[in-house]
């Protein structure tokens, strides 16, 4: 019997992989379900994966950013459940102050993350871990542990709405997309991201801002987590700091490295990310609607992540 050595195991992989593979999965995935799946077209059913999928897009981008620079920031579960906690209190000022409230809080914290990662040089794993345990529990401490009702009609109308027959919390994913491409490709501060991710002693050493990158790129992504956040409330017309965010900075790590950007740092694919997250929504979709347990659904997942890390492995060592 032969046995393939790991060049081999290289030159058997397509160049084509590590980029489109996630888009030709989730064709595969979608021909799949409309074959075996009843009801996988319907429109109520389309309606359902997008608006489940889109808070984990949000979060993605911000993480696509972070890991662009080489980071990581655990924190944005916990941003989440900071941003629902505060949205009931100060509803009574109105909308526009609730949210901006929100953001600000998480700005305070993406501003915590940057300092402590590119001042006083924290990994970013260790520097974000703390508001990772402690955000969620400032979170559930604000709002007394309690689930809160959210009745006011505007914020409900971003998170339930629709808009041209498209739920609201779609249009404003897609609109952050758009927004975090063109920054990516358009933009001095995403060369500059970019270049600080790829080789940050050179960016140091050209005179590029290292530091104050690193600090607008966990800033923004602490506002993403922050929208994720009070979307989420606005969706399911309540607030619960316990629950809010739980565990979604595993899905959008997971979003980020199956679509293809690196954990190296240095590239970031926008598109990619958005692929990645529908990708794992599909998987679990998918699994439900054939009675699995969720269990199942997270196996599978175990193993795509497997490959896509695997995959680019490899391709960066040819």
């Amino acid at each position: 019997m032969s046995t393939l050595t790991a060049p081999a195991v290289r030159a058997r992989i397509p160049n084509w992989l590590p980029r489109y593979g996630v888009y030709v999965a989730i064709v595969l995935l979608v021909a799949y379900n409309i074959v075996f799946t009843p009801y996988f077209l319907t429109g109520s059913n389309l309606r359902i994966q997008l608006i489940q999928v889109a808070p984990v897009i949000i979060v993605a981008l911000g993480m696509a950013l972070v890991i662009g620079t080489e980071g990581i920031d655990l924190s944005v579960g916990s941003v989440m459940a900071l941003a629902a906690a505060l949205i009931p209190l100060y509803l009574g000022y109105g909308v526009l102050a609730a949210i901006l409230v929100s953001l600000l809080a998480g700005l305070t914290v993406g501003l915590i993350n940057g300092t402590l990662v590119a001042k006083v040089g924290l990994q970013p794993i260790v520097a974000t871990l703390a508001l990772f345990v402690g955000g969620r529990g400032l979170a559930v401490v604000i709002s007394g542990g309690q689930l809160k009702d959210v009745r006011n009609e505007d914020l409900i109308w971003l998170g339930s709405g629709d808009l041209f027959g498209i739920p609201v919390l779609v249009w404003i994913a897609a609109l952050l997309v758009l927004v975090v491409a063109f920054v990516i490709r358009r933009t001095v501060f995403g060369r500059r991201l970019l270049a600080v991710g790829g080789n940050r002693p050179a960016a140091e050493l050209a005179g590029l801002p290292v530091q104050r990158v690193l600090i607008t790129t966990y800033v923004l992504c602490a506002v993403l987590a922050s929208i994720a956040g009070l979307l989420s409330v606005a969706r399911i017309q309540s607030s619960d700091a316990s629950s809010v965010g739980l565990l979604i900075e595993l899905s959008a790590i997971t979003a980020v490295v199956v679509g293809g950007t690196p954990l190296t740092g240095g590239r970031v694919r926008v598109l990619g990310t958005v692929a990645g997250a529908l990708l794992m929504q599909l998987v679990v979709a998918t699994m439900i609607k054939h009675n699995l347990p969720p269990s199942t659904a997270e196996m599978v997942q175990a193993v795509i992540i497997l490959v896509a890390v695997y995959v680019a492995r490899e391709r960066k060592s040819r």
